[in-house]
């Protein structure tokens, strides 16, 4: 396992603190006139949910958590815990909707995935970049809206609401950047 120095620490990168595995989620370094700086740290633990804010020194090192991506799909669904299938050895691993956050409103039925893994237990999952989703509620566009460049509220098959121009109507299906959320086109 090796250690990282924590200024060197980057969105989406895994480290072990405390004996937990846990995802950077914002790292900002606070550096002063004289001395060593404070790396502000927001990290979530992959297992229980648990978000921690904690500041380090800029000197002090964590050590980086050993993660495998292996190629996966969704499957389905049971109430609150998901299952994915990993397509080397179709092996099902159930992971529940608190360890997945908020990728549950991206994940449709046998959509490609990647299960990250530490050592033999999936603690989670990386979605492709964007993803084709179905629009199931949103109100009429109207004439002559269009050139406002504004946009509507749309609901979408997954539960997820972003706004979408007004010309995309109820059974479009749009592209959604799963990193920010929003509307990226037509599709």
């Amino acid at each position: 396992m090796a250690a990282i120095s924590v200024s060197d620490l980057k969105k989406n990168m895994f480290v072990v603190y405390d004996g937990d595995v846990y995802r950077i989620l914002e790292a900002t370094k606070h550096f002063r006139a004289r001395g060593s700086g404070q790396v502000r740290v927001k990290m979530k633990n992959v297992i229980t949910g648990y978000v921690r804010d904690i500041n380090f020194m800029s000197t002090e090192k964590l050590e980086e958590a050993e993660v495998s991506f292996r190629p996966s799909q969704y499957l389905y669904n049971d109430g609150d815990v998901y299952y994915f299938m990993t397509l080397d050895d179709y092996d099902q691993h159930p992971l529940s909707k608190e360890v997945l956050g908020d990728a549950v409103n991206y994940l449709v039925e046998n959509m490609e995935v990647s299960l990250i893994f530490h050592g033999s237990t999936p603690i989670g999952i990386e979605l492709p970049t964007t993803v084709v989703l179905k629009v199931v509620e949103t109100p009429p566009g109207y004439k002559g809206d269009t050139a406002s460049g504004g946009g509507k509220p749309a609901k979408l098959e997954t539960g997820l609401k972003v706004t979408v121009p007004f010309f995309v109507e109820v059974g479009d299906k749009i592209r959604v950047d799963t990193r920010t959320g929003e509307y990226v086109e037509k599709v």
